[in-house]
């Protein structure tokens, strides 16, 4: 029954608000972030911890204030998303703004392939839109949802959007191993990979504080060559904006759990920085530092365990957000 219920408000979000005039969605939209933020529930006091993190020199009312623009943004996120099958080609490219976009070019026609990582920041759905309407259709890992037919309505609706998404568990493809072959074919793969769900990840320091992100990024890049290229990405009033950072090289010393390790804490360096200057398109609702979770005994994973996690699915025990992808 749970299941049903959870599947017909997605269906109804996606029949219902893609039709809907753009303010009054909106409107709507920002309307139940400022419900959620006024109730302060536990995702909302968890993302003020977060952002305690991030601003430590904000006060109570600061940090208030952000977690409300978080709220919003994370909103933002949905409503886009949610109505992102109607938007045109036009509506797309006049809406988002890419920064660096050439390098990832240079990489791609070379041949070489490339592998875009990102944090859960601002609308990676419509920043994958706006890349595949480039021409540059890409590779990403979601974790499967539960009910099955919500997962399958969001693969259908990213695959719809130009991209290629594997199935991180459940499915008979090797995904590591496909997301190798893409990228030695010269293709690109797109993993989100601050938030390690595998509880096997590589040990990062993140605005001073330890935790662990996916070695899969990383580990990917060192196994077939391809670039490896951190985004930053947040809201400028009505349009997105995106950076692709510059490559982010293998070290020339050291065995492959040092060089994952050292390429992991680089991307986690250029994310913070991004985080900085835009702490309100951080989605991150969930506890995050090592600090705030359970103690339980880890093993660092190896260049061949998960890839790191895209923009569209989390684990089935925080059915929240529901279309977050993998970083395999």
């Amino acid at each position: 029954m749970k299941d049903r219920l959870v599947y017909a408000a997605y269906a109804a979000g996606w029949g219902a608000l893609k039709h809907l005039p753009e303010p009054a969605a909106r409107a709507l939209f920002d309307g139940l972030a400022d419900y959620a933020w006024r109730r302060r529930g536990p995702r909302v006091r968890q993302l003020e911890a977060n952002l305690r993190r991030v601003c430590p020199e904000a006060d109570e009312v600061r940090l208030r204030e952000l977690s409300r623009a978080g709220m919003r943004s994370y909103l933002r996120y949905w409503q886009e998303s949610f109505r992102l099958p109607v938007w045109g080609r036009e509506r797309i490219a006049r809406d988002v703004r890419v920064e660096g976009f050439e390098a990832l070019k240079e990489a791609l026609d070379s041949g070489r392939g490339a592998v875009i990582a990102l944090p859960h920041s601002a609308n990676w759905d419509l920043a994958g839109a706006w890349v595949a309407l480039e021409g540059y259709p890409f590779t990403t890992v979601a974790e499967r949802l539960k009910p099955e037919r919500l997962f399958d309505r969001f693969v259908a609706f990213r695959e719809g959007l130009g991209m290629e998404v594997l199935a991180l568990t459940g499915g008979s493809v090797n995904v590591v191993g496909t997301l190798a072959r893409r990228l030695r074919a010269g293709r690109m793969v797109c993993l989100v990979g601050d938030r390690d769900l595998s509880e096997a990840g590589i040990g990062v320091t993140f605005f001073g504080e330890e935790t662990r992100m996916p070695a899969g990024p990383a580990a990917l890049c060192q196994r077939t060559g391809a670039a490896l290229m951190p985004v930053t990405m947040w809201y400028d009033g009505p349009l997105l904006r995106a950076r692709i950072h510059p490559e982010v090289p293998v070290p020339a010393e050291g065995d492959r759990t040092e060089k994952t390790r050292a390429m992991t804490q680089a991307m986690a360096a250029v994310w913070e920085a991004g985080i900085r200057e835009h702490p309100q398109d951080w989605h991150m609702l969930q506890r995050f530092w090592l600090a705030d979770l359970p103690v339980r005994e880890t093993v660092e994973e190896g260049p061949g365990a998960a890839a790191g996690r895209e923009p569209g699915a989390r684990p089935a025990a925080e059915p929240e957000p529901a279309a977050e992808a993998s970083g395999a």
